[in-house]
């Protein structure tokens, strides 16, 4: 897969524009073809017929309404844009139309044309709070029972303003302002080893580190060299003092030096490995199956 979405064929964009502006007239505001999409913008009391004559218009013979979607632009105006996405199944080509509009001023309704649109004009309702007229039955699709405000709003706060849940008093489920269980907290993504300017959560339970003092002369550290035998190195503090590592290391070696120069000695056969090979004191037993001959043996 070349494309993560369909591609369209070259051929059928350019005239597409050309077409729609001569078919719709004063009712097209903008058209664009960006990235091998053509969007156009209609006034918005003309969406109705603007429709229709996309609809209809041989070589456009826009016949199905596939999809209906809100955008916010908080600083303009009109803030929302209703995008119409139209397929022409007798061309294979998609077409985006879009209407701009506010809080206040409605969007005629293209139920009408595509009964469709009935469910896509609820759920912009619902998340934008665009209107329509002429929708039958313009009520909220996605969200609950009682709930204010619409969420894909820009403004609309990531907390919501009420919240549910199962009153036990009640037996039923009720709303309530929200109420944070802690206040939103301030990340700060500098790197560890930069060091913050505050007392970061938690630290102020930790001890305050020393003042900086002059730092001890370097030691050189051998193999044979006990670090205690130096003095008190970093970490905890040694039990006892230089002096006494130095008398009991002393005393080790002198034990180990008097074992090394006494000679091996052997008390008796039992350190030797010399003995009975087996535990009875008398001679092994004769055998009676064989006969004893004219030598010292009994086989001889």
């Amino acid at each position: 897969m070349r494309a993560p979405a369909p591609r369209y064929t070259p051929d059928l964009n350019p005239g597409v524009i050309d077409l729609a502006t001569a078919t719709l007239g004063a009712m097209l505001v903008e058209a664009t073809d960006l990235v091998g999409e053509v969007s156009l913008t209609i006034d918005r009391a003309q969406i109705v017929p603007a429709m229709i004559a996309l609809r209809d218009t041989p070589g456009l013979e826009y016949q199905q309404l596939m999809e209906m979607a809100g955008v916010d632009y908080p600083s303009r105006p009109e803030r929302f844009d209703v995008v119409y996405c139209l397929l022409s199944l007798t061309r294979n080509h998609r077409i985006r139309v879009r209407v701009t509009t506010d809080e206040v001023q409605p969007v005629p309704s293209v139920t009408g044309i595509w009964p469709v649109a009935g469910w896509l004009e609820r759920e912009v309702y619902d998340m934008y709070g665009v209107l329509f007229s002429g929708n039958p039955d313009l009520r909220r699709i996605l969200t609950d029972y009682g709930f204010r405000g619409h969420p894909q709003r820009k403004d609309f706060p990531l907390s919501g303003f009420v919240e549910l849940r199962y009153s036990e008093e009640a037996k039923r489920v009720v709303y309530q302002p929200v109420s944070l269980a802690q206040d939103f907290r301030n990340f700060d993504f500098m790197s560890p080893w930069e060091g913050a300017e505050y007392v970061l959560p938690g630290d102020e339970k930790a001890p305050m580190p020393a003042p900086a003092q002059t730092p001890p002369a370097p030691l050189v550290v051998t193999p044979s060299t006990n670090v205690a035998a130096q003095g008190e190195a970093k970490g905890a503090p040694s039990p006892v003092t230089a002096d006494q590592v130095q008398k009991a290391d002393a005393a080790a070696a002198e034990v180990e030096t008097a074992k090394t120069d006494e000679p091996k000695t052997s008390e008796g056969t039992a350190q030797t490995g010399a003995g009975k090979p087996h535990p009875d004191d008398g001679p092994a037993p004769a055998n009676p199956d064989v006969v004893p001959g004219q030598g010292k043996g009994q086989n001889q």
